[in-house]
This record gives C-alpha cells, sequence and structure tokens, in this order.
C-alpha cells in the first residue's frame, strides 16, 4: 500500500513542479513522509510562469507607442549637434563648408553649450512623432492585413508595410510639425530664441499658428518616403538575415541576437532612408529658416544637385546610426514588456474554412 499512497500523495502536487526545465525560476525541497512517517526530501524545480501576452490588443498598442516615444524622442535629442551641423550646411554653405569646419565654427561662434541648441523642440516633437508613428504602424498594418486577407497581405507583405507605414506618418508630421519648425529656427537662427520657450510663442507671435504649418507639406515630402523605407525595407531586411545569414530559426535566438539582428537591420534601413528623402530634408531647412520662401526659391538657390547632396554624406551617417538605434530601443522595450521583436516571421495564409 505504500507506493499507492505515495502515488496519491504525489497526485496532489501541480504536475509542473517536477520539471526539470533550465529555465526554472527557483529549486525547493518538498518535505515528505512515507508510511513509516519517515521523513524524505526530494528537490523540486518550479518554473517561471509564462505570461502569454495577445498581440494587437490596447495593450499592445500601448507598449508599441511608449516604444516609439522611447526610441525616437531619446535619439534625435542625443545626434542634436550632427543635426545642428548639417542644417546650417543647408543653409549657409559659404559658412559651413564641410562637417568638420562646421563643428569647428560652431564651436568658435557659439561654445559647447551650442551643440545642444533646440535639444528641446526636438525631444518633443520626435517623441511625439515616434508615439503616432510607431502606434500607427502596428495599427493599420494589423488593419490593412485584415483588409487584404491572409493570402494577399501573406503574398504582398511589402505593399503592407508601405501603406501601414505611409498612413502613420501622416499623422505623425501633423504633430512633429510646429516643433520642427521651432527647432529649425532655434538652430539657423542664434539669436531668434534660446530655445522651445522662448521660440514658440516668438515664432507664433511673428507668424501666427499658420506659421508653425508652413513646413507641412515639405515636412510630408521627407518623412513619408523616410518612413515608408524605414519600415519596408527593414521588414525585409530582417526577414532576409533571418532566411540566409542566421542559421538558427528567429523563435530560438538568444534575446540578444534579435535586438543586435534590429539594429543592423535598422542600421541598413537607414541608409536607404537617408537617400530617398534628403532633397525633401533640403526643402524642409530652406522654408522653415527663411520667413516667406517658396519651394521654387529653394530649388532655384540650391540647385537640383545642391538639393539632392548638400549634407547628405553627415546625413547619412546620422540616420544610419539613428535608425539602427531606434529599432533596438523600440525592440527592446517589446521585449521587456513581454512582446516578440519585429519583423522576421513571414506570415502564412490561413486555410479556408469548408
Amino acid at each position: 500500500m505504500a507506493p499507492q499512497e505515495n502515488s496519491a500523495h504525489n497526485s496532489m502536487i501541480p504536475s509542473f513542479i517536477y520539471s526539470s526545465s533550465s529555465s526554472s525560476s527557483g529549486i525547493y525541497d518538498l518535505i515528505r513522509t512515507n508510511s513509516g512517517m519517515t521523513p524524505t526530501k526530494e528537490r523540486i524545480v518550479i518554473p517561471a510562469p509564462k505570461e502569454k501576452l495577445e498581440m494587437y490588443t490596447p495593450a499592445f498598442y500601448a507598449a508599441c507607442t511608449f516604444g516609439g516615444i522611447l526610441s525616437t524622442g531619446t535619439t534625435h535629442m542625443a545626434v542634436t549637434p550632427l543635426d545642428l551641423v548639417k542644417c546650417n550646411m543647408q543653409i549657409d554653405p559659404a559658412k559651413y563648408k564641410s562637417v568638420s569646419s562646421g563643428f569647428g565654427v560652431l564651436l568658435k561662434d557659439q561654445g559647447i553649450k551650442g551643440f545642444f541648441r533646440g535639444w528641446a523642440p526636438t525631444l518633443v516633437g520626435y517623441s511625439v512623432q515616434g508615439a503616432c508613428k510607431y502606434g500607427f504602424y502596428e495599427f493599420f498594418k494589423k488593419y490593412y492585413s485584415d483588409l487584404a486577407g491572409p493570402e494577399f497581405s501573406a503574398k504582398y507583405k511589402t505593399l503592407i508595410y508601405l501603406a501601414g507605414s505611409a498612413s502613420a506618418e501622416v499623422i505623425a508630421d501633423v504633430a512633429l510639425c510646429p516643433m520642427e519648425a521651432v527647432k529649425v529656427r532655434v538652430q539657423t537662427q542664434p539669436g531668434f530664441a534660446r530655445g522651445l520657450s522662448d521660440g514658440l510663442p516668438k515664432l507664433l507671435k511673428s507668424e501666427g499658428a499658420a506659421g508653425l504649418y508652413k513646413g507641412l507639406v515639405p515636412l510630408w515630402g521627407r518623412q513619408i518616403p523616410y518612413t515608408m523605407m524605414k519600415f519596408a525595407s527593414y521588414e525585409n531586411i530582417v526577414e532576409q538575415l533571418y532566411k540566409h545569414a542566421i542559421p538558427t530559426p528567429k523563435e530560438q535566438c538568444s534575446k540578444q541576437l534579435q535586438l543586435g539582428v534590429s539594429f543592423a537591420g535598422g542600421y541598413l534601413a537607414g541608409i536607404l532612408c537617408a537617400v530617398i528623402s534628403h532633397p525633401a530634408d533640403n526643402l524642409v531647412s530652406f522654408l522653415n529658416n527663411a520667413k516667406g520662401a517658396t519651394s521654387a526659391d529653394a530649388i532655384k538657390q540650391l540647385g537640383m544637385w545642391g538639393l539632392f547632396t548638400r549634407g547628405l554624406p553627415l546625413r547619412i551617417a546620422m540616420i544610419g546610426t539613428l535608425t539602427g538605434a531606434q529599432w533596438c530601443i523600440y525592440d527592446a522595450f517589446k521585449v521587456f514588456v513581454g512582446f516578440p521583436t519585429t519583423g522576421g516571421v513571414t506570415a502564412t495564409p490561413t486555410p479556408a474554412k469548408h
């Protein structure tokens, strides 16, 4: 009867405590008594509970939105010195002739503090933009996939990425545009204002609310192609990295390796983003710096070659690093709250039910 008693005793203990998984959260000693009332000690392993968080729920979209704030606002603020030199090279190429001389001129004219001029509108503007960009991208990607159906969305997934990212960026730029206008003024006109707190009221007073949005169309022209390239190329690059460069399936890779792939994919996507959006970036800088200027004025002064190339090497370095860091931070936050990293798994059409 002793074995039966012991078996009955065991049946009262949940089966998961006998797991020998290496990912367990605790090892405990269990004291038993057999039929002869002799205490025995058994070691049991209790694995860590794995909470399964559901994709495309309000919690998922909230995590994506907050991840976008963390990844976009902080990274743009961190590269303010590069952005400052780039904007001044676009506006005053006679004075800011190259990257190296640009930093020297900036240091001489404004000192060390001058390297972070405009950091506040950069942080605020790109934090709000990042929230809309990433949060709405995940929403529209799911929305358009559902509209297209599983077979079409799997076959033409790049079109889904392009449509979702473009839709998200239209909204994100409306949020960004006022801060971008203040940022460019503060960075390229040192006497205009010290920063956001006095720059925004001064711009509103001189040009009204319309002055905050006069660069919206060129901003769309810069950011929508940029974001379409950023998301579509990233999703495809990451998929190809997992398919051809990494021998292990994504779900079996460590989180550290997955985040490394996120950074690499983001950096490569960033190079493509910089090239495709650079002409519009020159237009935005020109229009926000010159009161009453038009796109035709910018093209006439810069010329087509200048429009496509002025400040481009610096922007490639800046945007490549920026985009790689953004994807890494964004995916790290998603992993932290319990969601998978972005990209790397090709959608499989769901069989039709008969």
